[in-house]
């Protein structure tokens, strides 16, 4: 801002504060010496061009990192997957407390955020602006992006495994299969689904919204991080800083859009579709393709649509039917043995998860002990799943903040960790509890537990229905095949959109075609490759190693929120704005000049 400064600035304040007092608009306390914060990150986008309105500093680097892993996963599958698993081993040994702890580090900011009366009242957005979408369609659409496509696969599948194994089996405090090991396995189902995964994504969602909607900052990564490096972030920091962001974001996607596609062929064998899976009941390299040509092709054209019309459609169509499938296990599956799973489930949960969400088993090196063997489970699980979560956390916590703005900080957290995790328990207590149900006391002798883990709802819809009719068994495959469908969909096209938003600098407008149909391919060729290299195990491995360098990323997004919601409420009592309206707007035509660096 540039004109006269004020003709006597009082010693020792910021200018901004000096001729705001001048006005007589102020009230300036001197333990409350603080300006305007930034409200301006300058970052360099072409004009013109095939390139037009993106970054090229981030998007080419992207494009390059994804195409070398395509090409290395399709052309040396032996090699790129020895490698991969030799990276994992190493991500394991020495990075799992670092996983375990800062996810917890999440769940204690996010609590407090909520908790923190000066802090919870703040706006997404300008004051008084409300929120763009109803409650039903916001829990829709962060419900389906969030987690949907990866609970139909594993709302059945985990607690059926926790129920075989888990820590207490291990250590010999319950029975592998036996009754007195449910509570366990839904435990540790509900922690890897629960406030934990929603934490990752509330802390970046947050993020980006408050700094992107409150402040005026570009919609993407970098912008979380103004507190703690300023402009800096508009040059080469913040580019690197979108690129991991991009990265991750594509190999989070791909984990969940390679447990989409095993479980879509297995969905299409049981409705009639034949040579889609190969004599172990894993897909064949046709089943592969025809899975990714029918959900790439439809999240393609569902983002070009953009957010307000494809994704919202498809949110609430996916939300409907998970409720309709929902109502059928609540009444004709388990019933009371699901309510009471969910009931002790989420108590040993809820009582636990402070010591859950810290501890680190470690490994005394013996293969085949009890310490070993914890720790290798808490590798396979914990770490994976916080992995994932990390991973997936741009894209769905840009997603959340695109969807969530003009609403309140307390009311954003509440709505992100709580709601979808409660979805979640009903989930996992009604699906996976009528799996054991049958299994424990319905004569499925193995029907279900012995089914891959995407054919697991299928096995267990078919037991409970073909004995009364083959055609609705036939009906019901149909139904969750078009749900999965929908939440594949509704997760892949979300990401191509995040994925542009990112490379053209937070610009959330409509993006060239060829960048979206680039970015769809993209997306599907490295799921295809991977899967092809070393099946979803390469996937996994892929996006623990591309999650490590963004966990770093996520941290430092937490402690700049804090710090940046802190002066906020500094400035609420000096009276100096926090929001880029009133910082670039309600002043007078010709401000003081020598403002200094806005502070954080």
């Amino acid at each position: 801002m540039s004109g006269p400064g004020p003709a006597s600035a009082p010693a020792g304040l910021p200018d901004w504060i000096s001729w705001r007092k001048q006005q007589g608009t102020i009230q300036v306390a001197n333990d409350d010496k603080i300006g305007p914060p930034l409200t301006e990150l300058d970052i360099n986008t072409t004009t013109g061009g095939f390139y037009n309105g993106f970054s090229v500093a981030v998007t080419v680097p992207a494009k390059i990192i994804i195409s070398v892993i395509v090409v290395w996963a399709i052309f040396w599958p032996i090699q790129s997957g020895a490698i991969l698993n030799g990276l994992n081993s190493l991500i394991l040994q020495n990075f799992a407390a670092w996983y375990i702890w800062v996810v917890a580090f999440f769940i204690v900011i996010c609590l407090g955020l909520a908790l923190w009366p000066a802090a919870a009242r703040l706006n997404l957005g300008l004051e008084g602006e409300g929120p763009e979408f109803t409650r039903f369609s916001w829990f829709s659409m962060m419900f389906g992006a969030g987690i949907g496509v990866g609970m139909l696969t594993w709302a059945v599948a985990e607690p059926v495994t926790h129920f075989e194994s888990n820590p207490e089996t291990i250590m010999g405090l319950t029975t592998a299969g036996g009754a007195d090991n449910v509570a366990m396995a839904f435990k540790w189902s509900f922690l890897h689904w629960g406030f934990s995964a929603w934490a990752c994504y509330a802390i970046c969602g947050l993020s980006l919204a408050y700094f992107s909607y409150r402040r005026g900052l570009p919609l993407t990564i970098r912008s979380g991080l103004t507190p703690l490096f300023g402009q800096r972030l508009a040059g080469p920091l913040g580019h690197v800083i979108d690129i991991v962001a991009v990265v991750a974001t594509i190999l989070g996607v791909a984990r969940t859009l390679g447990f989409g596609v095993d479980q879509l062929v297995a969905g299409l064998t049981r409705i009639g579709f034949s040579g889609l899976i190969d004599a172990d009941g894993g897909a064949t390299t046709m089943g592969i393709i025809v899975a990714l040509a029918v959900i790439m092709g439809l999240s393609t054209l569902s983002a070009l649509s953009g957010v307000g019309r494809g994704i919202k459609w498809l949110s609430n169509l996916n939300m409907g039917l998970s409720i309709v499938l929902l109502g059928f296990l609540m009444i004709f599956g388990a019933t009371w043995f699901g309510l009471n799973a969910m009931a002790t489930g989420l108590w040993h949960y809820v009582i636990n998860l402070p010591q859950m969400s810290v501890n680190v088993f470690r490994s005394d090196g013996i293969e085949g002990s009890q310490d070993f063997l914890l720790a290798q489970w808490q590798g396979w699980w914990p770490v994976f799943y916080w992995a994932w979560w990390i991973a997936f956390a741009p894209f769905v916590g840009l997603f959340l903040a695109r969807i969530s703005r003009g609403r309140t900080v307390r009311e954003f957290v509440l709505g992100a960790l709580i709601v979808p995790a409660l979805m979640c328990f009903v989930w996992f207590s009604w699906a996976g509890g009528t799996a054991i149900d049958l299994e424990l006391n319905g004569g499925a002798n193995g029907v279900i537990f012995d089914a891959a883990n995407g054919d697991k709802i299928f096995a267990m819809t078919e037991f409970m229905l073909a004995p009364v009719a083959t055609w609705l068994s036939w009906s019901m495959a149909v139904l969750i095949v078009v749900l999965l469908l929908t939440f594949l969909v509704t997760s892949a096209d979300s990401a191509v959109l995040i994925v542009n938003t990112i490379n053209a600098a937070g610009d959330e407008g409509p993006k060239a075609q060829p960048h979206v149909l680039f970015w769809g391919v993209a997306l599907a060729m490295v799921v295809a490759g991977l899967l092809i290299s070393g099946g979803t195990t390469a996937i996994q491995t892929a996006m623990v190693i591309g999650a490590l360098p963004f966990s770093a990323v996520m941290a430092l997004m937490a402690v700049a929120l804090v710090k940046a919601i802190f002066n906020d409420t500094r400035r609420e009592r000096a009276g100096v704005p926090s929001t880029h309206d009133k910082i670039d707007g309600a002043t007078p035509a010709n401000p003081p000049s020598g403002l200094g660096t806005p502070a954080e």
